[in-house]
């Protein structure tokens, strides 16, 4: 511990030992996990600094609490009753940002939200840069809330969120950091519960529509058909196959019956369709003997054929 710092525990004592310290910070890079970026730090010590129910021997104790090496190591050979603002001008020198006002601005208007990144945290980030801004002389302090929600809406890719809490239409009226902030967390509260909610119901009326499928599936087993049955289709199908083959034979065309005329042929005129006897053509001896000859020649022409009177 520094002197400065044995010297102030020693005046204020226990007087201080309620009050929450400050996060830490050490300026080194890269940044460790348990620590803070300065602008982040810088931001709680300026609280600090607006406490007027603190002495500034009490601040600057805390102011150093909060530093370590190499941070610390700048401001130790200071006199253990200097005020803390002299403490934050010198880290201001060492670790501050060297950009004027207006760059500062121009950053803080192309800050955007990042992937993952929860609405509220998006908004510290933003008062955090325009804290900055503010210090450096780019934005006046009445400014400061009005530019907070301008950008806000601006760089937030919850635009559910954004009419939710009509922010469009407080732009005349901005809410201050603190509300816009109380805003923003009551919103995303309101929403994991809703969505834990909707889990819990899903997951427990999901495994009853699944374990009724089942059991559905598990009274309704395969059972073996009766060898009686088995035979039966058999013969069907034996039958089926029968039907098909004459069915077959049935359409193959008769060659020599097409080709032969038919037996009952006129003896009169030596057309078909007709015998002599119901006969009203005239004779005709030629086709007769034409007919005659191709049943002789044909492979039935052994067999008697019906004799017409």
């Amino acid at each position: 511990r520094t002197p400065q710092f044995l010297e102030l525990d020693r005046v204020l004592g226990p007087r201080i030992e309620s009050r929450p310290r400050l996060r830490l910070f050490s300026g080194r890079c890269p940044r460790p996990n348990n620590e803070v970026d300065f602008e982040s730090w810088r931001s709680s010590v300026e609280l600090l600094l607006k406490d007027a129910k603190q002495p500034d021997s009490s601040k600057s104790r805390r102011l150093l609490e909060s530093l370590s090496s190499p941070a610390v190591d700048l401001v130790k050979h200071l006199p253990a009753d200097s005020p803390p603002v002299t403490y934050l001008q010198i880290l201001d020198s060492a670790f501050g940002t060297v950009e004027d006002g207006d760059d500062l601005f121009a950053k803080y208007l192309n800050t955007m939200q990042n992937h993952g990144e929860e609405p509220s945290s998006y908004l510290q980030r933003l008062q955090v840069m325009l804290n900055t801004t503010f210090i450096r002389g780019g934005i006046s302090a009445g400014e400061l809330d009005k530019q907070l929600l301008k950008q806000f809406i601006r760089g937030c890719w919850d635009n559910d969120l954004i009419a939710e809490l009509q922010l469009e239409q407080k732009k005349q009226t901005p809410p201050t950091f603190a509300d816009l902030l109380l805003m923003l967390r009551t919103a995303e509260k309101r929403r994991t519960s809703k969505m834990s909610r909707m889990k819990q119901h899903l997951n427990t009326t999901k495994p009853k529509v699944y374990s009724h499928y089942q059991g559905a599936q598990s009274q309704s087993p395969e059972r073996p058909r009766p060898k009686a049955v088995d035979s039966e289709i058999q013969n069907l199908k034996k039958q089926i196959a029968d039907l098909q083959s004459h069915l077959s034979s049935d359409q193959r065309p008769d060659i020599h019956s097409s080709n032969r005329p038919k037996p009952w042929y006129c003896f009169k005129c030596g057309e078909d369709g007709h015998i002599k006897p119901q006969c009203e053509n005239e004779p005709n001896s030629h086709l007769i003997s034409n007919s005659i000859l191709v049943i002789l020649q044909s492979p039935v022409s052994g067999k008697k054929e019906y004799v017409q009177s």
